[in-house]
């Protein structure tokens, strides 16, 4: 009776013991609280009165660029561009990262088979007993000694502490970061084929100018020389024509040069070489700007693919800081086979004699010189604070571009309402100072002075139309739209 109490008391304590253990391996856990991510934005965009959630994000990229020659460059680019090819493979990659992560909280399984010939020495304590082992009467244990063993073995980490599930969650996260970051790709690529497409047409409508702006004068610089042969006019003027007519020559290869660097830019972004890019520049000046709606600043933690990227990064880093915390934890394998071994493959099939099995269980939780794992669960925490700042960065960065975009598209309309009148009155002016010069009441210089003019505020004017529609395709890009 008194050694069953005995027996029970030591088992009482070998579990106070363990408990203990346990409490003390917790309580030296280090713990670090990381602030939340402020994704606060305000209601409206600056000083814009809201009046509904509309978002011309949602709207495909199909629908808001309706010139077909644009579309099917951008359709081209989305299947041969070299870059956005290689981030679909790093998202292949990420998936694969899913998979790896997952299958190390599942059992692992393997089948081995294999042979092994061993001669041990004869005054050791295993060549002894051998020596004096008898197989059968006055048959010698054999040396040296082969074996052959075949079976299958497992092993397995309990995932306790959900360090392993933990680890897989942010392999998913990574997954969805990667596909938010392919998606922000496909988003700047068409950007930046239509913001090259613009540019192409605004180059081919400088070049017309350019070219009826050569014509004009090389009809002045006939008058002038007809009033220089009737002696109203000096060699002076002669000259000081044909060095404008010149100069605007020289202009036109410049403009051509930068049609071509154009379009081999947008052949490279679609992955082909450089040939014609089709477009139609007539309806470039008077083509209509549709109206764009911004919605509200909320609908960018939706529809901004970098913001969301920044988000699953920061979901990821959660989990990895969760990862490393267990770590300090106690962790706990199984090991487990069962086959068949004999120094003889005709006995392998002798059971239960060359029967083999184990089953081996352990536990193992770190004590002393913890410095690595409390580094590892440091750069952790660092890694998570920074993902806060990254995802508050991201969604700052985009409020204050759609502000800048909505105060430039306001600006560049009344500015180019002002150059087209501008250009109105410089071109009306090119008639009258044409008449006076040829009944000599206005001078070459006039004339000159008002044909530069005119030029260069129709130049001013195709600009300030190639910024209109690049400030919708930004606005377009910043809002999040595009991927869809």
């Amino acid at each position: 009776m008194n050694n069953m109490l005995i027996l029970k008391s030591r088992k009482h304590r070998s579990w106070w013991l363990s408990a203990l253990l346990i409490l003390l391996l917790y309580s030296c856990v280090p713990t670090k609280e990381i602030r939340k991510a402020n994704a606060s934005l305000p209601n409206n965009f600056q000083n814009e009165v809201v009046k509904d959630s509309i978002n011309s994000a949602a709207m495909n990229w199909k629908q808001f660029f309706a010139d077909p020659n644009l579309q099917a460059l951008i359709d081209t680019a989305l299947v041969n561009n070299q870059e956005f090819n290689i981030a679909m493979q790093q998202v292949a990659m990420a998936r694969n990262e899913i998979r790896a992560r997952k299958g190390e909280y599942l059992p692992f399984v393997n089948l081995q088979a294999g042979a092994e010939l061993e001669k041990v020495g004869r005054y050791t304590s295993q060549g002894a007993n051998d020596a004096n082992t008898d197989i059968k009467p006055e048959v010698e244990f054999p040396e040296p000694l082969p074996n052959y063993k075949a079976g299958l073995f497992a092993s397995w980490e309990l995932d306790v502490w959900k360090k392993l599930r933990n680890s897989k969650k942010a392999a998913v996260m990574e997954y969805l970061s990667s596909v938010e970051g392919n998606h922000f790709m496909v988003t700047n690529l068409i950007s930046e084929i239509a913001d090259s497409y613009y540019e192409l047409l605004a180059l081919d409508n400088k070049l017309t100018i350019i070219q009826q702006n050569l014509k004009l004068q090389g009809n002045a610089l006939k008058t002038v020389r007809l009033q220089k042969l009737a002696a109203r006019a000096t060699e002076l003027g002669v000259k000081r024509f044909e060095a404008e007519v010149l100069k605007n020559r020289s202009e036109m290869y410049t403009v051509k040069q930068e049609i071509t660097e154009t379009e081999n830019k947008i052949n490279f972004l679609i992955g082909g070489t450089p040939k014609h890019i089709e477009r139609s520049a007539d309806d470039f000046i008077d083509q209509k700007i549709d109206t764009l709606y911004t919605g509200v600043p909320s609908q960018l933690l939706k529809n901004r693919p970098d913001i969301r990227r920044a988000e699953f990064e920061l979901a990821a880093a959660k989990l990895d800081t969760k990862a490393a915390k267990a770590n300090f934890y106690p962790s706990f394998d199984i090991h487990a086979g069962v086959g068949l071994e004999a120094f003889k493959p005709k006995f392998l099939t002798s059971t239960p004699e060359s029967l083999l099995y184990s089953v081996v269980g352990d536990v193992v939780a770190p004590l002393i010189n913890r410095n690595a794992l409390k580094a590892e669960y440091g750069n952790a925490n660092a890694r998570q604070l920074q993902a806060v700042f990254d995802y508050e960065k991201a969604i700052l960065n985009a409020y204050i571009e759609v502000v800048n975009q909505l105060s430039n598209i306001d600006n560049l309309k009344h500015s180019y309402d002002l150059k087209e009148q501008q250009v109105a009155a410089l071109t009306e002016s090119i008639g009258i100072t044409n008449r006076l010069f040829r009944s000599a009441r206005a001078d070459y210089m006039e004339v000159l002075l008002t044909q530069r003019d005119a030029l260069e505020s129709k130049m001013e004017l195709v600009e300030t139309r190639k910024d209109q529609l690049l400030a919708r395709v930004s606005m377009y890009r910043d809002l999040g739209g595009g991927w869809q």
